[in-house]
């Protein structure tokens, strides 16, 4: 598999590569050179969904990897349930949250720290992220005990929930942690300066976990296809897709997966009040806004990192920027979507019930959709039990870290204070 770094096109490099690297050069995002159509749609989502992924994932990784060690990435991986669960005649659920983080990020995360620790050979690595919310858990949870990688995961003080932080921020061992005061953008900044750093990115063999490393993308590209195959049991039309978005990996992943030929009529971007791409889709301006925090915190983020890769698809396959349809929903609106989910008996959390109103705001009579459900809602239980008067039980995962002592060091916006604790803690 080759890819090319989007900025500097003369950069190509393998997916191993691109894997160890995270960021090209001037934090260039690494592209596919080809995009591999499929054959068979029919017949591939009939198949069960690991089975499936091994093709999926083959498609674009065996001829550099070989199938055999695909297959082995992708048992180890997937091992999990997402059912679709129809939430009205139109509208269903698929719901990505029952791995062991209770969030979506766990596919991609699982998958890049197979990849991670079947490529690493004998440099000690250090993995740098930064996460507005559920990134941080899964790849902690992913990369956890991996005697050959370090994890530090960056995220903005007091704008995440409560229960999200005890997710990966009580761990000790090889994740470390460090509350920034500030927002997710800032703190997805300092990891860019890090990886601009030769001494850091170097001195400490950088890499990143967030979206922007191609294998938690291509890992995405999966449950999209088990979407549509649990879809296709229901309903002969081809879905429309609402996808929950903050920076932007998971739409990217839903457009590869068109791109690989996908039946999926059209995607929805819905966004909160950060709301950048929508704005941009509408008047062809791209006005970044003070990011602000909202009760849907894993959106809240003003300059996706993943939106060159969008462009980019559009433009390898001739789609028009106009094909995606971007809604945006206020505060108010979110809690009335969660309200109207819960009257149709489906306990939802924000970033869903964003997702769900988006479809249900652009649906026509004749369309089915699916909305992505991110997140467990207990992961976000101030919110759910405050929005629809609940007392949500804890999931086991939650309640196993819901009691133990945050370990997190706290540093102020500052790529110098960063730079003296990084190697404090890892050199």
């Amino acid at each position: 598999m080759e890819l090319y770094n989007l900025k500097h096109p003369s950069q190509k490099v393998s997916f191993k590569e691109a894997v160890q690297l995270g960021l090209g050069k001037d934090r260039g995002l690494f592209f596919p050179s080809q995009i591999p159509v499929l054959d068979d749609i029919e017949g591939l989502l009939a198949l069960p969904f690991v089975e499936r992924s091994k093709k999926v994932l083959g498609a674009w990784l065996a001829s550099e990897l070989g199938q055999d060690a695909v297959d082995e990435l992708v048992e180890r991986a997937f091992n999990f349930d997402l059912p679709l669960v129809a939430v009205d005649e139109q509208r269903a659920c698929l719901e990505l949250f029952h791995g062991p983080t209770l969030a979506f990020k766990d596919f991609g995360a699982r998958f890049m720290a197979q990849c991670v620790n079947a490529f690493v050979g004998d440099t000690r690595l250090t993995i740098l992220t930064a996460t507005s919310g559920d990134t941080g858990a899964a790849v902690a949870d992913a990369f956890y005990g991996l005697e050959k990688v370090n994890v530090v995961v960056l995220y903005p003080k007091g704008k995440i929930s409560e229960l999200q932080e005890k997710m990966f921020t009580t761990l000790g061992k090889n994740i470390h942690t460090v509350a920034v005061s500030s927002d997710f953008d800032a703190c997805q900044d300092l990891v860019k300066r890090a990886f601009d750093d030769p001494e850091v990115r170097d001195g400490l063999s950088l890499n990143s976990a967030n979206s922007i490393n191609i294998s938690r993308l291509l890992a995405q590209i999966c449950y999209y296809f088990e979407a549509v195959a649990q879809s296709k049991q229901r309903h002969e039309a081809d879905p429309v897709i609402s996808v929950p978005s903050g920076n932007f990996g998971n739409l990217t992943a839903g457009l590869f997966a068109k791109a690989m030929g996908l039946p999926v009529k059209r995607f929805i971007a819905a966004t909160n009040a950060n709301d950048t791409v929508p704005r941009y889709l509408d008047n062809g301006q791209w006005q970044p806004n003070p990011t602000q925090a909202t009760m849907s915190n894993a959106m809240d983020v003003s300059e996706p990192s993943n939106w060159p890769r969008v462009e980019a698809i559009c433009e390898k396959l001739g789609w028009p920027l106009s094909s995606l349809v971007g809604i945006r929903l206020s505060e108010e609106q979110t809690s009335q979507a969660l309200a109207e989910l819960h009257a149709q008996g489906y306990v939802s959390e924000p970033h869903a019930a964003i997702a769900a109103k988006a479809l249900s705001l652009t649906l026509v009579p004749d369309e089915v959709g699916i909305f992505l459900g991110t997140a467990h809602p207990a992961k976000f239980k101030d919110v759910v039990d405050r929005e629809l008067t609940l007392n949500l039980p804890l999931p086991p995962e939650l309640e196993a870290v819901a009691s133990k002592p945050i370990l997190s060091a706290e540093l102020a916006a500052d790529f110098a204070a960063l730079k003296v604790h990084l190697f404090k803690i890892l050199a």
